[in-house]
């Protein structure tokens, strides 16, 4: 199972989803079986993550580690199984991109907004990508039944440039969102 988070840059909300979700997703039991990348829509192409949200990584027992932003491809939207885009409009500039990923396509947000309308009870299997494949045909199927009380919800606010409160703000956003996706994929 291969997911991609995408954000613009490749430097601050992808490689959190990216580095909190592969965490977790092993933590979960994933082992090899799921494959976590980023890339951005307009990347600094080899880029570390920013400063600031290593520190929040870091403070969340989270290894940061090596990393160099990358443009995302439209070879690499092809190969994913799920793809977490930051942002309705990251979400829209990758389907123009590559129009096949449409259905396997969310912003983080709404994703872990419409896992909360799905009994992780329905999902078959005992493996966590087994789960996490089920789960995202399922939310696809789901997708307009969970109502967003505001379309700004499903986005993860950008912290760039904005100092240390705007990035802990955005990671506050992200945590939670990849929680509820590794908790639904993860076997009972």
């Amino acid at each position: 199972m291969r997911v991609l988070a995408v954000c613009t840059g490749n430097i601050c909300r992808s490689p959190a989803v990216e580095r909190l979700l592969a965490h977790a997703l092993a933590a979960a039991g994933a082992g090899d079986d799921v494959v976590v990348a980023s890339a951005g829509t307009a990347a600094v192409v080899g880029a570390p993550v920013s400063a600031e949200m290593v520190r929040l990584l870091d403070d969340a027992g989270v290894p940061s580690g090596a990393f160099a932003a990358r443009q995302v491809t439209q070879d690499e939207l092809r190969r994913a199984d799920l793809v977490l885009a930051a942002t309705r409009e990251h979400r829209r500039a990758l389907v123009q991109l590559e129009p096949s990923v449409v259905r396997r396509t969310f912003t983080l947000r709404e994703l872990a907004r419409v896992v909360g309308t799905i009994d992780a009870a329905d999902l078959p299997g005992t493996d966590v990508a087994g789960r996490l494949a089920a789960l995202v045909a399922l939310a696809a199927r789901r997708r307009g039944l969970a109502p967003a009380a505001a379309a700004a919800d499903d986005d993860v606010a950008d912290p760039y440039g904005r100092g240390a409160d705007a990035y802990r703000a955005s990671f506050d956003e992200i945590r939670p969102a990849v929680d509820a996706i590794v908790h639904a994929a993860r076997p009972a």
